[in-house]
């Protein structure tokens, strides 16, 4: 072990020691020490009540019920200014498979080392790096092996999420899990249907966000754990495609991600190239090369949703990945699709956006088995996505707003000035060197002489206009491609 402690924590060890209460490293920085990488978290355990500890470390913070003393440093490195120093302890019976139903201290390192996860997170190191090691951790670090301390069904009705954090660790470490482990988390899967929906959504995020993300996936579908977490995608399994797909929509989906992975994607992309197709199983109509999935892409934006809504994620990022999912199949041939048209999808996805939506078509492509991620076409829209970056993709974009309507017709609020605006904007979509205030100002007084009802019916003219312009966009793409 070659690596340093950092001072702050080898200070807080040191100060432990010399009022004579044992201190070591445990859990994940000293297993991330062993296999060469450097700790993100660094923490404590020791023979010390958490009282005593908060003597000695007056500038702590100590809000929990687990005997952990957060230890405020003065490290620039985020990561290093609270370290966590628990009380050796046993845990009784967990009633609920999620939380022990009392916390007991412990009077060595062994009994605490004893009630951990796995083994590899179960070795505790001195300040100069001595370890104790009673479940042979190092060993199968070193062989790369994931096994519970003790009895695996026991550690897993302690505590269900344990058996995601097997998939996690299996998936982030390239290791694999030990057979009377697996078996035990085959047998125990049911479990995890208790385990807060938050808690699960974590893990998932860790296992999608590693390199091995497709990995992590098919070991969760094999151990019978993906069923209680994201049953939705299992539903692709075996499930055929036509005849511009190489493989199932469930190993096209995990093929998609693993692209996405291996681009180093970020999160909301990732999922959306999980998801992208997730809504095929439920729109397949006919066998062979020429079944079709007509509206998936819809289907899988409203099943997104409903997933993601259930595994507590922020509304934000649900937006987000639906929206990817739901415009993932957008239609662009060099000479085919107008200035105009891309201009209207940017007004749907946002400019924002666009790039990730690009990233998951690529996803979608290398998924099915083609040899290249950006052909020209994706190459040349982005051109044209630069190109018209700056024309007006919505009502916000207009260089005249609610106001200005307003003051030109001397009218107050109402539906009107949105009637008018819509108008404006489908006209300056249409050809955005009409996006001028002088044109535009021209523009509201000829509208002002119109009536209501004949303003309402523009406006629902215009937007009809570019929904329609979306649509067969959408269609066409489906037809000449067989809703890749």
């Amino acid at each position: 072990m070659a690596m340093k402690i950092p001072q702050g924590v080898e200070n807080i060890i040191k100060i432990l020691e010399k009022a004579e209460f044992e201190a070591y490293l445990v859990g994940g920085c000293v297993r991330d020490i062993l296999n060469g990488i450097e700790p993100k978290d660094w923490d404590i355990a020791t023979s010390a009540k958490p009282d005593q500890v908060q003597k000695l470390f007056p500038d702590n913070v100590y809000e929990n019920q687990f005997g952990t003393v957060g230890v405020k440093t003065d490290s620039e490195n985020l990561n290093l200014r609270l370290i966590e120093v628990t009380t050796f302890r046993v845990e009784g019976k967990y009633s609920d498979k999620r939380h022990p139903d009392e916390i007991k201290f412990a009077k060595t390192i062994e009994e605490d080392l004893a009630r951990r996860d796995f083994t590899i997170n179960a070795i505790a190191a001195s300040s100069n790096l001595k370890l104790i090691d009673p479940f042979s951790g190092q060993a199968d670090l070193k062989n790369k092996i994931i096994k519970a301390v003790g009895d695996p069904k026991e550690r897993f009705n302690e505590d269900a999420l344990r058996m995601m954090r097997a998939v996690r660790f299996a998936a982030v470490l390239n290791f694999k899990i030990e057979e009377k482990t697996r078996e035990a988390i085959k047998k125990n899967s049911n479990l995890l249907q208790i385990i807060a929906k938050e808690r699960i959504r974590d893990e998932l995020i860790k296992i999608i966000e590693s390199a091995r993300a497709k990995e992590g996936l098919e070991l969760l579908s094999d151990l019978r754990l993906l069923k209680f977490v994201l049953p939705e995608l299992e539903e692709g399994i075996n499930v055929g495609q036509n005849k511009h797909h190489v493989y199932t929509v469930w190993e096209h989906n995990l093929r998609a991600l693993d692209y996405a992975a291996k681009q180093n994607y970020g999160l909301e992309t990732r999922f959306a190239s999980l998801l992208h197709d997730v809504g095929k199983p439920q729109s397949k109509r006919g066998e062979g090369p020429d079944s079709t999935f007509y509206g998936h892409e819809m289907i899988g934006a409203k099943m997104a949703t409903r997933i993601l809504e259930r595994l507590k994620f922020s509304k934000k990022q649900i937006e987000k990945i639906s929206l990817l999912i739901r415009y993932h199949l957008f239609y662009y041939n060099v000479d085919e699709v107008t200035e105009a048209s891309v201009r209207r999808l940017l007004g749907k996805v946002g400019p924002e956006n666009v790039e990730d939506l690009i990233n998951v078509r690529k996803a979608d492509r290398i998924g099915s088995g083609v040899p290249k991620a950006e052909p020209f076409k994706l190459r040349h829209l982005r051109y044209v996505i630069e190109k018209v970056s700056r024309d007006p993709l919505s009502v916000k974009m207009l260089l005249v707003k609610g106001e200005d309507v307003m003051k030109t017709l001397n009218i107050g609020p109402g539906p009107i000035i949105g009637f008018i605006l819509n108008i404006l904007l489908g006209e300056a979509l249409d050809d955005p060197a009409l996006n001028r205030q002088d044109y535009l100002t021209h523009r509201i007084e000829e509208l002002g002489g119109k009536s209501d009802a004949e303003l309402k019916k523009m406006a629902k003219e215009a937007e009809k206009e570019r929904e329609e312009v979306q649509f067969k966009i959408e269609e066409t793409s489906k037809q000449r491609y067989w809703v890749t």
